[in-house]
């Protein structure tokens, strides 16, 4: 048996073989994908819309740039990108092939059908060359890689010098009452209402424990820097509920 046969990951709070992580992953948003962006709205009340939306507002996309939306799914963070930047060309890429035939169904995805690409691949293993893109971005799905920092390390590969990086995600909120309070909200309500809308508590309860095994705001900024990205900055959204990272390629 290898070193690589023996290591382990999280999965939610359950300890699993990384090699079994990437699979159980991929389960999780097949058996979701249909209902998904109804869920979202539902467990943050549309807040989520106004998170991507001021990812965007720092971004500040610009006519000519090629993005790559990883973990993209059903195209959110492309189709916002791509109408703020009318010269802009986009590639979502995802784990999971049902995510993205939901992203083709969205309206959107056809008006921009001309400027957008849909491909299913491995964030830690990018099908594509160096320096192939301007911007990077992962919303809400780097805790569910298998190995957070070799996704980052693509990241950086994949970027021209010049190019930036930008994660959403879910994070720590400072004040130890108002994390508690969210707690309780998520570990009571968020699988209850899985259940309901999608059939599926199992998925949600995975969904948050993750959320909760994700690292901080400081300790990813680091993991950000280590992975090559300078001027690392980090922006709070909703107390710290989620947060938006930024680095560059320089």
């Amino acid at each position: 048996m290898s070193d690589d046969d023996d290591k382990t990951t999280h999965f939610g709070f359950q300890t699993v073989p990384e090699a079994d992580k990437a699979g159980r992953v991929h389960g999780v948003f097949s058996s979701v994908a249909s209902r998904y962006d109804v869920m979202n709205d539902l467990m943050s009340a549309g807040v989520h819309r106004l998170w991507k939306d001021a990812m965007m507002d720092w971004l500040a996309p610009r006519s000519g740039q090629r993005l790559l939306d990883v973990a993209g799914g059903t195209g959110d963070i492309a189709f916002r990108f791509l109408s703020r930047a009318p010269g802009a060309e986009a590639v979502v890429l995802d784990l999971t092939e049902a995510m993205l035939t939901e992203g083709r169904k969205r309206a959107a995805a056809a008006r921009l059908a001309d400027r957008l690409d849909w491909t299913v691949g491995d964030a830690m293993a990018l099908p594509f060359a160096d320096g192939s893109f301007d911007v990077y971005t992962i919303a809400f799905g780097i805790r569910n890689v298998t190995r957070p920092a070799d996704a980052l390390a693509e990241a950086f590969r994949v970027l021209r010098p010049g190019g930036r990086l930008m994660v959403l995600e879910f994070s720590q909120l400072p004040v130890p009452m108002a994390q508690r309070l969210y707690d309780a909200y998520s570990f009571n309500v968020i699988p209850a209402m899985g259940r309901i809308v999608t059939g599926d508590r199992d998925s949600y309860q995975y969904l948050v424990e993750s959320i909760r095994r994700f690292p901080d705001q400081e300790t990813f900024a680091g993991m950000i820097r280590t992975a090559g990205f300078d001027r690392v900055k980090y922006r709070n959204l909703s107390m710290g509920i989620a947060a938006l990272h930024s680095g560059w390629k320089i």
